[in-house]
């Protein structure tokens, strides 16, 4: 993958899916009675088919599939992808798929079951050219407007609130120092004040009394870890809408029903 004249990058570019288990039974694939979420179909295509699918549309020119099911191996293997040992955690497993892969390098999960091309396209598009890492996050007003019902875990700046989308981009081998920090961060994923409590007290200070814009947040997150670490923007709400409880799949079907 580089960048072309205008800062854009060009079309080319490898990818890594998550799909490897948490441990324990998945209550999303016992709900849809399948061993693996990834497995889970959508309109006839697993959700791993249709985020591999996606990813190809994209420009991807390889493509790893963490994953430790034999299932979930035997299937991504049928679809032409690279198989990555899944580690005990997301985090783990993307430090993994860097060293196999290397940067730059987007990463994304399996159950990411409503990625688009055009987004994937859009993301790396807008990375700025100084970033080692970038993330992906969509806006409440976004999220709300393309799917009323759906419930999320939102960062609250002054800029807004904000949900993740699974889409994150490892442009310089530097950005293995974000690893470290992912990890921490991944077992507060659930509990918003003990990511941005990392921020220390100043920034946590302006934070409180909603002075502190995300940007500026992750940023200072990234320098802690010794990356430059930005924010990009998703233009579609329903970017940060994957598949992590069962009333999930059930929005992500409607979506689907609906042509989204």
């Amino acid at each position: 993958m580089a960048r072309l004249a205008d800062g854009r990058i060009a079309v080319s570019f490898n990818a890594l899916v998550l799909a490897g288990s948490r441990g324990g039974p998945d209550p999303v694939a016992a709900y849809a009675g399948v061993s693996d979420k990834a497995l889970i179909e959508i309109d006839g295509e697993t959700m791993l088919a249709r985020v591999v699918g996606a990813l190809r549309a994209a420009g991807a020119a390889r493509i790893g599939v963490s994953a430790s099911a034999p299932a979930v191996i035997e299937a991504a293997r049928a679809l032409g992808t690279e198989i990555v040992p899944a580690a005990p955690g997301p985090s783990q497993s993307a430090a993994v798929g860097l060293a196999a892969l290397g940067t730059p390098l987007l990463l994304t999960t399996a159950d990411h079951a409503l990625l688009r091309p055009e987004w994937v396209r859009d993301f790396l598009n807008h990375v700025p050219a100084d970033a080692d890492v970038a993330v992906l996050l969509a806006r409440r007003e976004a999220i709300e407007a393309a799917a009323p019902a759906t419930r999320r875990t939102y960062l609250r700046f002054a800029d807004g609130d904000w949900s993740g989308c699974n889409l994150f981009h490892f442009a310089s081998p530097r950005a293995v120092a974000a690893i470290d920090l992912w990890r921490h961060v991944e077992a507060d994923r659930k509990r918003p004040w003990r990511i941005v409590r990392r921020l220390g007290p100043g920034l946590l200070l302006r934070y409180l009394v909603r002075r502190l814009t995300l940007a500026d947040a992750v940023a200072h997150l990234g320098r802690r870890a010794g990356v430059a670490a930005r924010v990009v923007a998703a233009e579609d709400g329903r970017a940060a809408i994957d598949v992590d409880k069962p009333d999930d799949l059930d929005l992500v079907r409607q979506l689907v029903a609906r042509g989204g």
